[in-house]
């Protein structure tokens, strides 16, 4: 009896050992599949991801520069001369057929223009919105938010119009207003239809809305214990936004400039309707110039184009990934 007692707590401290243990095996085979099944989903993710860029570069480095004899890897190459045949015809041999640099810099000029005024606009907004408070606020936040809900392509019959009527007043202005014809008015063309200027007003409207909300959650989350004290110092408004809270939403502005100057820098569709001389052209519009006309036999130079115009905006996100990662994680944690 005494015996039988004393096997017990042996034979149930036993089965539980090789419990736990088939336990551990179960869970150990089932961590080795959980893993083999997330690198199988990540991998298929990154080919599904990498082929297409893979692909513009493998097309752009191919000296045939036809789609229909393309293959992945270069073939019948037989110097490393011959890997630049597309961007030597792009950027050197055909600039009197396709004007690549003046392109770059029309998109260049943009982009840097139109992301510089949606900055400094957005913010004077965002910082009037989170500290002032005046009649209309919230209506004011409210119509921002409806109106970026409708994109810029609803309006853009709208737009062209509006460019091209403001294209005539250099004309309609002398004859409407005789006393005022001493004065040159042809410095308004440089806002009408086929002008970069036109194309950064149409870009600044747009790129202004989700970004003054973007902005205003940020400039919340600044504490206002800052304003009072500088306005108890003898500061004025204007004062505390250039002094003390311009330097401290430095992270949200790279933010709001970065995906300022990419969304006008890869525009097309706009662009597209609005410019319509050669000169004129963006990067982009100049781009589909080359599978629009001949979509085989000029494939090389468009992949050796797209691949020249990415590096700007890669060159961009990694010089100020700090700044985006933290305008994004602060403003969303402190807003």
């Amino acid at each position: 009896m005494s015996n039988s007692m004393k096997q017990d707590p042996v034979v149930t401290r036993e089965g539980d050992y090789q419990h736990v243990e088939s336990r551990a095996v179960m869970s150990r085979r089932e961590r080795i599949i959980t893993l083999a099944i997330r690198l199988t989903v990540i991998s298929i993710a990154l080919i599904f991801a990498l082929f297409p860029v893979l692909f513009i570069i493998s097309s752009a480095f191919n000296p045939s520069g036809t789609l229909s004899t393309q293959t992945f890897l270069p073939a019948r190459v037989e110097s490393a001369d011959e890997l630049l045949t597309n961007f030597r015809a792009l950027m050197v041999e055909e600039l009197d057929i396709y004007p690549f640099w003046n392109w770059i810099a029309n998109s260049f000029i943009v982009a840097s223009v139109t992301t510089i005024l949606v900055v400094l606009i957005t913010a004077l907004a965002a910082y009037a919105f989170s500290r002032f408070r005046f009649r209309g606020r919230r209506q004011l936040l409210l119509g921002i938010l409806l109106i970026q809900v409708f994109p810029n392509l609803l309006a853009m019959v709208a737009l062209f119009l509006i460019l091209l009527e403001i294209g005539r007043l250099s004309d309609t202005i002398p004859m409407a207003f005789p006393f005022l014809d001493f004065i040159d008015w042809g410095w308004i063309n440089l806002f009408g239809l086929d002008s970069l200027g036109g194309l950064i007003l149409v870009y600044m409207g747009g790129a202004m809305g989700i970004n003054t909300w973007l902005m205003k959650g940020f400039f919340d989350s600044i504490p206002k214990d800052i304003d009072e004290s500088a306005l108890v110092d003898g500061a004025s408004h204007w004062q505390i936004f250039w002094v003390l809270i311009f330097p401290l939403v430095r992270p949200i502005l790279a933010v709001v400039g970065v995906l300022a100057f990419v969304g006008t820098f890869n525009e097309f569709v706009l662009a597209r309707i609005i410019l319509r001389d050669k000169d004129t052209w963006t990067l982009m519009v100049g781009m589909y110039n080359f599978i629009n006309s001949d979509f085989n036999r000029d494939w090389g130079k468009f992949a050796a184009g797209a691949l020249v115009s990415g590096t700007p905006v890669v060159i961009l996100y990694l010089a100020l990934q700090d700044q985006i990662v933290g305008g994004l994680t602060q403003g969303a944690v402190k807003g």
